[in-house]
């Protein structure tokens, strides 16, 4: 066992971390370079598209250091992303130190602060690595300030790499032998190992992805998983070698995989402990924070009866994803689909697209909302995430909404537009403090609902890419809350409403009746587009009819004729708006979510 290290990657977005394994997997030589490509831990499309981690992956690297001695690093890469924070503290669970990576030139960044408190939790061992030195912006003593200053770490013991160049891939893996603790744990006590992932293949069944704390696990054992006593027998365990290899036997301290023939793919969980059946451990071990979400959306099939492929698509996801959660819902314009709750936007995005790809479905998504609490006449207390649900007006003594403390971290020359920004979104500014010379860290109190939409995005575009962005619910605060319908031609559409602050529901309205107008088709007769607070009408944008001209055929003649012609038309567009059904096609469920003219 002390030949084992385990350790995982954490970073801001963009520091360099998926480089990096890339340089680690190659050193090792457990892939030859005709089948390497970049970022070769990221699998899904969607990440390699976009460029950035969103599951945690594993792998295990064959190291032989300068005393000779053969070593097993278990590395653990990480995603950088503020919404994906939840597989970070899962990754660091199963480890005993982490490498920081740092960019040479962007410097240290919000997320480089949570996930070093992260890691701290964790009791790990770090070790901080400056990248992207050979980038021309470079400035490595100003960096080392800043690991000093705001990190508290010796910037003494900060390795220099370049991930791209492969520069200092060498002094990395020494640091990782020398100065990682290796694992503890006795390998003939009973089993205890923690789940920390798990994926589904489609011939295999549920994959569980593990860390073994004691203990021994070998193919034949029947082992049992402790929160629900469901019981297995082990057919394969294995480690990550990018392929699955098989081995003999994992003991503690060693991070793998097991097959054990798990069809239904609700009985794993993350953060689950697995044990012996017949020795089974005394307890089992703390596992996880359950992820809290914080913007719930409805999704639907754009055909009613793909709700069953819909239903089997989010319980395969559910597995790949355990910060995913959802429960059934019904819609009047839509059907039946599901209500799901998201750690952010980007979240909701990467479900979205997956759902999309990998399951080939087409979907509606409802408008994104938060959770609000609502405390009625009577003293009772609901908790309301679904336009929906909203009671009437009358029977609400008061709402509450979340909030949150945004700590934003920007060069000091976009303090005020970063302050004019958080104004507008109600934000209270609580402190500032300069953490160098030219950084400040900005702390703003902000209602949750106003930085689900664009926040970040605006917060990226004003500071030109500088500025960094960490969040934490901290309270729910009285609010004036309003639900905000939409009707079309006379109509209520359940899947457009909204709960929204007062102030801006009146902007909000127009922005979306003007977007619904460009995206409804014309028909042969007028669509008044309406937005609503209970009968109030606040705004409204009109859909043109067709016109047909009926008086062609008059050449000369009186103008009775032609009046009497267009009175005809009149009444014949006027029974057809009574019967006339509108549909409203899918970019009309999209526009709506889009708040200005992106």
């Amino acid at each position: 066992m002390k030949n084992i290290r385990n350790f995982s990657i954490i970073a801001h977005i963009d520091h360099g971390k998926s480089t990096l394994s890339d340089r680690l997997i190659q050193s090792s030589k457990i892939i030859s370079d005709r089948d390497f490509k970049d970022q070769i831990l990221d699998t899904m499309d969607i990440e390699r598209e976009r460029g950035i981690t969103i599951k945690s992956q594993t792998v295990c690297l064959p190291y032989t250091a300068k005393d000779g001695k053969s070593y097993h690093l278990n590395l653990i890469d990480t995603p950088g992303h503020v919404d994906f924070t939840y597989e970070v503290s899962r990754a660091l669970a199963s480890c005993e130190g982490a490498l920081l990576l740092i960019d040479a030139s962007q410097g240290v960044e919000a997320q480089t602060l949570a996930n070093l408190y992260l890691a701290l939790e964790h009791d790990l061992e770090i070790i901080p690595v400056i990248n992207k030195i050979d980038l021309p912006s470079a400035d490595i003593e100003r960096v080392k300030g800043q690991i000093e200053e705001d990190l508290g770490l010796d910037p003494e013991t900060a390795i220099l790499a370049s991930a791209k160049e492969g520069l200092g891939i060498e002094d990395i893996m020494e640091a990782i032998v020398e100065l990682l603790p290796p694992p503890t744990g006795d390998a003939d006590a009973p089993l205890q190992a923690l789940i920390f992932d798990s994926h589904y293949d489609a011939f295999r069944g549920t994959i569980v992805h593990f860390r073994i704390k004691q203990g021994t696990i070998r193919p034949g054992d029947r082992i049992r998983f402790m929160s629900n006593d469901a019981t297995y027998k082990v057919e394969e365990v294995g480690v990550f070698q990018i392929v699955r290899v098989p081995q003999k036997e994992l003991s503690a301290g060693e991070v793998g995989y097991m097959i054990a023939g798990i069809k239904t793919v609700s009985d794993t969980r993350c953060g689950d402990t697995i044990t012996h059946h017949r020795q089974p451990c005394d307890k089992p071990l703390p596992g996880f924070k359950e992820a809290k979400p914080v913007v719930f959306s409805s999704i639907y099939p754009v055909a009613s009866d793909g709700y069953e492929d819909l239903t089997v698509a989010m319980e395969k996801l559910k597995l790949n994803d355990a910060s995913l959660i959802y429960e059934k819902d019904s819609s009047a314009a839509l059907g039946f689909g599901f209500r799901c709750g998201f750690l952010g936007l980007l979240h909701l995005e990467v479900v979205q697209e997956r759902l999309e790809r990998e399951y080939d479905l087409s979907l509606i998504l409802t408008a994104p909302s938060v959770r609000y609490r609502l405390v009625m006449n009577d003293g009772e207390e609901l908790v309301i995430d679904n336009p929906a649900l909203y009671p009437d007006p009358t029977t609400i003594e008061y709402a509450m909404e979340p909030y949150i403390k945004a700590t934003i971290i920007v060069p000091d020359r976009y303090m005020g537009a970063v302050m004019k920004l958080c104004l507008e979104r109600r934000g209270i500014n609580k402190n500032y403090q300069y953490l160098t010379n030219d950084r400040l860290e900005m702390i703003f109190e902000l209602p949750l609902a106003e930085v689900i939409y664009d926040f970040y995005d605006k917060l990226k575009s004003i500071t030109q890419g500088y500025g960094s962005f960490d969040y934490d619910l901290i309270e729910y605060r009285r609010t004036d809350l309003v639900k905000l319908d939409f009707l079309i031609n006379g109509e209520r559409v359940d899947a457009l409403s909204m709960l929204i602050h007062r102030d801006n529901a009146v902007a909000r309205a127009r922005v979306a009746c003007s977007k619904l107008k460009d995206e409804i088709p014309r028909q042969m007769f007028k669509i008044a587009i309406q937005g609503a607070i209970g009968g109030n009408i606040i705004s409204r944008s009109t859909v043109s009819a067709f016109r047909k001209d009926v008086t062609a055929k008059c050449y000369g003649g009186d103008i009775t004729r032609k009046r009497k012609l267009l009175e005809k038309q009149k009444k014949g567009k006027k029974r057809m708006k009574m019967v006339g059904q509108v549909m409203l096609p899918q970019s009309a469920f999209l526009a709506v979510l889009k708040t200005d003219s992106e």
